[in-house]
């Protein structure tokens, strides 16, 4: 643990926090051990430490340090400013709290799994070829389906996760296909301009054969 600058000023009183309407959600509630900023190599602000581990803002963060309930290695903390280390506990009214570790997994999915974290017919998921991968609870960013093949990456880092599946940031994916028919050249181009299914409209970007195979 590192201490900062303070600022000048009365703390206020623990009566007087209110948390924000962010703070008040299902992942307001402390996430509990281990300890801490394992994805971190240097000091972390407190203040950030506390806001990463879902507790409140930065802002509100201050104000919580400030009224003297939160600890680092069993010592109260009421220093802005104060940084702490990978390694260190820090405690919220003596409950331990913990920031996860990003995660980040690469799966060559093979057939027959649904690219889902549950599913409601009993089929295998994804989920059970990663199971042991890490301690974090990851998820499948984006879907293959059942019965493709393919590199999915799992991963615990939602902002990654949202940036990755947004439609507007327009992340191209690459899809080799084997087919047990021929492909004639006006089929490409029908998928160039788009076409209708079932499911909606389906439209690529590029396509092509596959070294002039017909079936691929």
């Amino acid at each position: 643990m590192s201490k900062g600058n303070s600022k000048k000023g009365k703390s206020p009183k623990a009566g007087n926090w209110k948390p924000s309407r962010k703070s008040t959600g299902r992942d307001a509630k402390p996430r509990q051990a281990p300890a801490l900023i394992e994805h971190s190599s240097g000091p972390t602000r407190l203040n950030k430490f506390l806001a990463n581990a879902g507790v409140c803002s930065r802002r509100e963060a201050d104000t919580l340090i400030q009224t003297g309930i939160v600890s680092v290695n069993n010592k109260t903390v009421t220093q802005l400013g104060t940084k702490v280390m990978p390694g260190d506990v820090v405690k919220l009214n003596g409950e331990t709290l913990s920031t996860d570790a990003l995660r980040y997994v690469l799966l060559n999915k093979p057939k027959n799994f649904v690219s889902t974290v549950d599913d409601a017919r009993g089929r295998k998921t994804v989920m059970n070829l990663v199971v042991d991968a890490c301690k974090e609870r990851i998820f499948p960013v984006g879907k293959l389906e059942r019965d493709t093949t393919g590199l999915l990456l799992f991963t615990n880092d939602q902002a990654l996760s949202k940036k990755l599946t947004h439609p507007k940031k327009g992340f191209p994916q690459l899809f080799l296909l084997s087919l047990d028919k021929k492909v004639r050249r006006e089929h490409l181009d029908a998928l160039l301009e788009g076409i209708k299914t079932k499911e909606g409209s389906l439209k690529v970007a590029k396509i092509d054969y596959v070294n002039n195979d017909p079936y691929r």
